[in-house]
């Protein structure tokens, strides 16, 4: 199975290219990407296969449309994705697909909490994707103004994590 980082750079390559669609599948599993179209890209699984590829988005680097993709799942325990709409605040979103660690580990405090003081490189959170710890940064000053998603918390790509009020 392809690794997160050979995913990371066919996102790009396709991203760069006039391809719109690509395809592949490896034991079991297999990842779509599409680009523009009204179709949101998959990643599925088979049942009897290995756990799912989360699939990541590059930065577009063109002025091409951005080659996006999601793992698709099915989790009960999923709280459902709160809208978020105001101009005025920062969001924090999910660069990746997996799940969201408010904490280090189960034990400890919390990165972040609401009326927090964050910095630009201040660490927010935890995607694990793939058994891979990935520690989320702010990238803006500010204040945290709300959490919008739970501890051990599914997340897609792209999905609001914090609202920072900037300062």
């Amino acid at each position: 199975m392809l690794k997160i980082q050979e995913i990371r750079e066919l996102i790009k390559l396709i991203d760069q290219s006039s391809i719109n669609e690509f395809e592949y599948e490896e034991e079991g599993a297999k990842i779509t990407l599409k680009k523009g179209g009204a179709e949101q890209p998959v990643v599925q699984q088979a049942p009897q296969a290995a756990p799912a590829v989360p699939a990541q988005e590059a930065a577009p680097q063109s002025n091409s449309q951005p080659v996006e993709a999601k793992a698709e799942t099915k989790n009960e325990t999923e709280a459902p994705v709160k809208e978020v709409d105001d101009g005025s605040l920062h969001k924090i979103e999910s660069p990746m697909v997996g799940t969201f660690y408010a904490s280090p580990s189960p034990d400890e405090d919390s990165y972040v909490k609401e009326g927090d003081k964050v910095s630009n490189d201040s660490i927010v959170c935890i995607i694990e994707a793939m058994k891979l710890f990935n520690e989320i940064e702010a990238e803006v000053n500010g204040e945290i103004v709300e959490i919008l998603v739970e501890n051990g918390q599914l997340v897609e790509y792209g999905q609001p994590l914090f609202l920072v009020k900037k300062q």
